[in-house]
């Protein structure tokens, strides 16, 4: 039944009753005209914590009931401000702000309003927008503006750190300009379903470009979307060692949340924006043209605010870019398995291979982290030149010579097995795949040369290996010791297992002092110069160095890798002590048990991560050969390396993959027929 008398039913201005239409159910509706406008409710997409605003007042017709008539049923065409439904459909009265609904049935009688499950009336704000609707707007505002942040943002963090300054956020990225135009035009759930995947996918994006910002800090170079996953669990087994297992797990997890917690915000921020989009169109669209306009115009001129172009085109150029290097990658996989067939001295017989190095003991050193920063940086130059001239000086009155040049290096920063490859294989073993793939083969190593002659027994002293290490035979070592079978029972040093110190006393115990048949060669690396370079070992008196129980107090003494490895200047000069104490340690050594038939080879791995070394740091290590035997430099004197154990600043540069061959072939190895 209608909510109007007779007397009380619309009229046209002649003052016949108007038509009324009956719904499908029989109900009578009343026809909507201009003259019974209603006010429009505020935006049904309001977002959170916006209270939804409508019109102060509504349209009255040219007919108005009495302000004093005391009639609760007031003309239809006056309709009370705030009303969420003006045309009230079939057994609807229009909600009038302090007076209750009334009966459908046309008494005036009040009726219940369904209400929310909490009791309050449907459709009311309530929470924050009910007690303090200006807060809730203002906190409404913000949260738009934090999404608008966070997207401009996510669209041009650089992945080097030489790029993370403030002008590169100070530009008009182009793919928010063509997002914007998108989410405008569409439907709201199409629009929604894109902003989902476009925000997840943003979010994607950033957690890979700050992927890369942490390789480019610790390795020198982006991540590898290919071949890097496995590196994570030597992250963890890195932090283990200097942080112990709970600080390990408590970082574990701190990334996986942060990880999840990018990719839902950022989705949250680009919906949220989406909606923003849709509830302004007509601005949105007019600001969209206006935005893409000027972005044109800067690439047309070239524009550039401190340096850098303010048209953008960041995000797109960098998924382009990991697109490009996994084709590279996989490229590179077919490329260098055919490349490693190919060997210069693979065939070689063994009679024909180090004639000039027979009946001599001879060591490959490798120092962790020991790179051309270590002898030219300002900070840390002047105690590692020190310490360099005063061992060439020992070596000297001890009846040895040395000469020494640059290698420059595979790896940068870290992963030293690519180093250790890379200089013993005579390939280029710049990444993870590579490594798998040579030491799955039977490609010569230098080690392994001087086992194919049968000449020699060939030993490994790794005390930075903590589990199986098949990888031994590749490098033909004829027994290995790790570090579960140095006897080592002191404590460790952060990330490093044993002082150099102890490692080389053990090499002495267990192979080099004891009576054997053949002469020795032994592949040694040494950790104790591995960061975060605290606490650093101290050298103790030869016959105290036992089990290494004798390191505890030293250890305890120490510095914490906390208050060293994020302080810029302490971080370097405690990387300078380091590489003196490995140096020390080598040489000390050499003078006290090497002899007349000692050749020692020792280089660096790789330079100091970034922080250390630099942004723009070569990837060159110093290389030197030292002997007691002159004839064994004589063969060597056309490298033009440098005496002593100090390379000059202007001795050649070799790639570190070139070793191999030039050792060989200087030490009386013929190629392959």
């Amino acid at each position: 039944m209608s909510l109007f008398t007779r007397s009380q039913r619309p009229r046209h201005t002649d003052g016949t009753p108007r038509r009324t239409e009956t719904p499908g159910n029989g109900s009578p509706r009343q026809e909507e005209t201009p003259d019974t406008a209603a006010a429009e409710p505020g935006d049904a997409s309001a977002g959170p914590g916006e209270a939804v605003e409508a019109p102060a007042t509504a349209s009255a017709g040219p007919e108005e009931v009495p302000a004093d008539s005391g009639d609760a049923s007031a003309d239809p065409r006056e309709v009370s401000a705030g009303s969420p439904d003006a045309s009230a459909g079939p057994g609807e009265a229009s909600a009038v702000p302090g007076e209750p609904p009334t009966d459908p049935g046309g008494s005036g009688a009040p009726r219940d309003t369904p209400a929310a499950p909490d009791g309050r009336p449907r459709g009311a704000p309530r929470g924050l927008r009910a007690r303090h609707p200006a807060l809730a707007r203002g906190l409404a505002r913000g949260t738009d503006v934090l999404a608008f942040a966070a997207v401009v943002i996510a669209l041009l963090l650089p992945n080097r750190l030489g790029d993370l300054r403030a002008a590169a956020f100070a530009r008009l990225p182009v793919e928010a300009v063509l997002g914007a135009a998108v989410l405008i035009v569409l439907p709201r759930r199409p629009r929604v379903a894109v902003a989902v995947t476009a925000g997840l996918g943003l979010g994607a994006l950033t957690v890979l470009n700050l992927l890369d910002l942490g390789f480019d800090e610790f390795l020198g170079r982006g991540f590898n979307l290919v071949l890097d996953w496995t590196l994570f669990g030597d992250a963890r087994a890195y932090l283990k060692d200097s942080v112990g297992p709970a600080g390990a797990t408590a970082a574990a997890v701190a990334v996986v949340v942060l990880v999840l917690a990018v990719l839902v915000l950022m989705a949250l921020a680009v919906v949220r924006l989406a909606r923003l989009l849709a509830r302004h169109r007509p601005l949105a669209t007019r600001s969209t043209l206006a935005l893409g306009t000027v972005w044109v115009l800067c690439t047309a001129t070239g524009v550039q605010f401190g340096g850098v172009p303010v048209a953008a085109g960041h995000a797109a150029a960098g998924v382009q870019d990991r697109a490009q290097r996994v084709q590279a990658t996989l490229r590179d996989e077919a490329a260098f398995a055919e490349a490693a067939r190919e060997d210069t001295f693979g065939g070689t017989p063994p009679e024909q291979l180090l004639t000039g190095l027979r009946g001599k003991d001879v060591m490959f050193t490798f120092i962790e982290s020991y790179g051309r920063s270590a002898v030219e940086d300002p900070v840390t130059a002047p105690g590692v030149d020190a310490t360099l001239a005063s061992a060439t000086e020992r070596l000297g009155r001890a009846g040895y010579a040395a000469k020494s040049g640059w290698l420059t290096s595979a790896t940068y920063g870290g992963s030293s097995w690519l180093g250790h490859s890379t200089f013993l294989s005579g390939l280029w073993i710049d990444n993870q795949q590579r490594y798998r793939t040579v030491t799955a083969g039977d490609h010569l190593t230098l080690t392994g040369a001087f086992r194919k002659t049968g000449a020699w027994r060939t030993v490994g002293i790794m005390p930075g290996v903590q589990k199986a290490w098949p990888e031994a035979e590749f490098y033909g070592l004829d027994h290995l010791y790790d570090a579960r079978n140095l006897g080592y029972r002191g404590p460790k040093f952060s990330w490093s297992t044993m002082p150099d110190q102890y490692a080389l006393a053990a090499f002495e115990r267990l192979e080099h002092g004891r009576k054997h048949d053949k002469p020795l060669m032994s592949e040694i690396i040494l950790t104790s110069s591995h960061q975060p370079w605290a606490p650093i070992p101290k050298t103790v008196p030869q016959d105290q160095v036992g089990d290494g129980s004798v390191y505890e107090g030293i250890q305890r003494a120490g510095k914490k890798p906390a208050d060293v490895f994020y302080d810029s200047a302490k971080v370097k000069q405690e990387y300078g002590r380091s590489i003196q104490y490995s140096v020390r340690s080598l040489i000390d050594y050499v003078i006290r048990y090497g002899g007349r038939n000692t050749v020692l080879v020792f280089l660096g791995d790789h330079q100091p991560m970034a922080r250390v070394s630099g942004d723009h740091a070569s990837r060159d290590v110093p290389c030197a050969i030292v002997a007691h035997d002159p004839e064994v430099l004589e063969r060597i004197a056309g490298w033009g390396w440098t005496d002593g154990l100090q390379p000059g600043h202007d001795a050649p540069v070799w790639k570190m993959d070139s070793f191999r061959d030039r050792f060989l072939t200087a030490y009386g190895s013929t190629p392959s027929p």
